[in-house]
């Protein structure tokens, strides 16, 4: 199945939760977000348009419910040049979204979208969608919201698309200019410095969608192989993390439906297509729409992982506080892929992810990331996104440790996110096998296990506390002698990490192949991390 299949295989199933959705008295599906209702609808009109023959309900009255979706999106536009808000939506409709306030996020990729929708469909409009598009895109024009200064970010990247869309849609030559300088200036720095936002979904996606949709939409082709050039970049990116849908290491933040499940999965199943749709869609944005085939090279890297490889990027941080660059390691197999983030660093409302164990989507029921972490304060069953400071980790290919210092005065619990499999609990270690794979877990204190429907979940308290996670293929054991799970429960029984408290918490291990890993925190918060006895070294580390 090719590009355009897995689009139209989108498209039809979006179209299809949509036809079922019941509207509301406002006239929307949705009251949450506006920009669902503009999704789905531009999912609906497109499959009524270009599929109907595909279609287990009548094209005509599918049309016609998203036409009418798209006219009431159109029409809660603040379009009042004298507003402070002006060419602004509401984001959260509330219970009457004719009275919702403007906020400034859903125009950034909204309003890009919505150019290139008109651009394709418009010879399907009426005449009165053609006019309401007509009008609510020229106040986005007017409105100037992309007028900002580029700090190389997600909105940043939005606010750059937009200047190229208008530009050209308006024929405003200073500001596709002004637009074109801005992409230069941004491919140029994440180039030399790295993506500041690593691995962030959405934001990540959000990216990917502002400058396809510029793409698709600009016409000069200097601007268009710009263009071309940091989707190149951006897509190289993603395929570095990549393993059959999962975005593995670290990530600067994420929401909770890409974690401890990714979730977010659209645009690779388009590009990569190596795993199944899932039949939960949480994010669907344009990737039915949007597509930019990434160079063959790249998208080999992303699908073939025959061979083991090691993905070691520094990533520069500016901020009012200073400049801090950070060191992300990720090994990854085309069975799992582990690492994370060396150091921690106060993302976004406190999500940076640190580190995890990534499974492949769909090698099992439930969650795909396994990862253990100390909770900064919420209810971290529901949500296990928010982390404190109180940690530090040591990474070497299938291995990770990660000690936990915890201050008096604040909860001393740390909780463990595991995939939904048996484990066989003995004190200080938990030992599963699945897939092909081995697991051994080994924690410093006391724990219990509880399992759930989609994640078995670790709580283990103490005020110093360790665990390494170390996993091996099946085929990796053999060759090793290890032929049996009962084999491998023996080895890993009879290397047990070395804990230790005197003077400062550390550990020593030796993993499978007789590497030894050294990881140590002193009472003042510093911390000594060696591999073989040597220091790590980050010189290998490149953006």
């Amino acid at each position: 199945m090719g590009f355009t299949a897995r689009q139209y295989e989108i498209v039809l199933k979006i179209a299809t939760a949509a036809q079922k959705q019941p509207v509301l008295s406002s006239g929307l599906w949705f009251h949450h977000d506006i920009r669902d209702n503009f999704y789905y609808a531009s999912y609906l009109f497109s499959a009524a348009v270009e599929q109907p023959e595909q279609l287990t309900f009548e094209a005509k009255s599918a049309k016609e419910t998203a036409e009418a979706i798209l006219l009431e999106v159109l029409a809660l536009q603040d379009q009042n040049p004298s507003s402070v808000t002006y060419g602004h939506w509401p984001l959260n409709l509330g219970t009457s979204p004719r009275a919702a306030a403007p906020n400034i996020l859903p125009v950034e990729l909204m309003g890009s979208l919505m150019a290139f929708f008109a651009s394709r469909y418009r010879s399907h409009f009426d005449s009165k969608l053609q006019q309401s598009f007509d009008s609510a895109l020229n106040h986005v024009y007017q409105s100037g919201f992309y007028r900002q200064n580029n700090v190389f970010g997600h909105h940043d990247a939005k606010y750059t698309a937009a200047k190229l869309i208008y530009g050209e849609w308006f024929e405003d030559a200073a500001l596709l200019e002004d637009g074109r300088s801005n992409l230069q200036l941004t491919l140029a720095h994440v180039r030399k410095h790295g993506m500041s936002e690593y691995n962030s979904l959405p934001w990540f996606w959000h990216w990917v969608q502002a400058f396809t949709c510029a793409w698709h939409l600009i016409k000069d082709q200097p601007i268009k192989q710009e263009l071309a050039d940091m989707l190149d970049f951006l897509w190289k990116e993603r395929a570095e993390f990549y393993l059959k849908g999962a975005f593995v290491g670290a990530h600067c933040r994420a929401q909770k439906h890409d974690i401890p499940l990714d979730g977010n999965v659209l645009h690779d199943y388009v590009q990569f297509g190596d795993f199944e749709l899932p039949a939960q869609l949480p994010r669907t944005e344009y990737a039915g729409f949007l597509i930019y085939e990434a160079p063959e090279d790249v998208r080999d890297q992303a699908i073939n992982r025959s061979e083991p490889a090691e993905v070691k990027k520094s990533i520069t941080k500016h901020s009012d506080a200073g400049t801090h660059v950070l060191h992300s390691y990720a090994y990854i197999t085309e069975e799992f892929a582990a690492g994370g983030m060396w150091e921690r660093y106060a993302e976004f409302d406190n999500e940076q992810h640190r580190w995890d164990i990534s499974l492949p989507l769909g090698q099992q029921a439930g969650v795909n990331q396994a990862y253990f972490f100390h909770p900064s304060g919420r209810n971290a069953g529901e949500d296990p996104r928010h982390q404190t400071e109180n940690t530090e980790v040591l990474f070497y290919k299938n291995t990770i440790v990660a000690l936990y210092s915890i201050p008096e005065g604040i909860e001393n619990r740390v909780i463990g996110i595991l995939p939904n499999m048996e484990w066989m609990q003995e004190p200080g270690i938990l030992l599963g096998q699945a897939n092909h794979l081995y697991w051994s877990v080994y924690l410093m204190q006391l724990y219990e296990l509880e399992r759930l429907s989609d994640r078995c979940v670790v709580t283990s308290e103490g005020a110093h506390n360790g665990v390494i996670i170390e996993v091996t293929s099946q085929n990796e054991a053999k060759q090793r002698g290890i032929d049996s799970f009962e084999a491998f429960a023996s080895e890993a029984r009879r290397n047990s990490p070395a804990w230790s408290t005197e003077e400062k918490l550390s550990v020593h291990y030796v993993s499978r192949d007789e590497t030894k890993l050294e990881l140590s925190v002193g009472s003042q918060g510093g911390s000594d991390k060696r591999i073989n006895g040597n220091t790590v070294d980050f010189s290998e580390y490149t953006h």
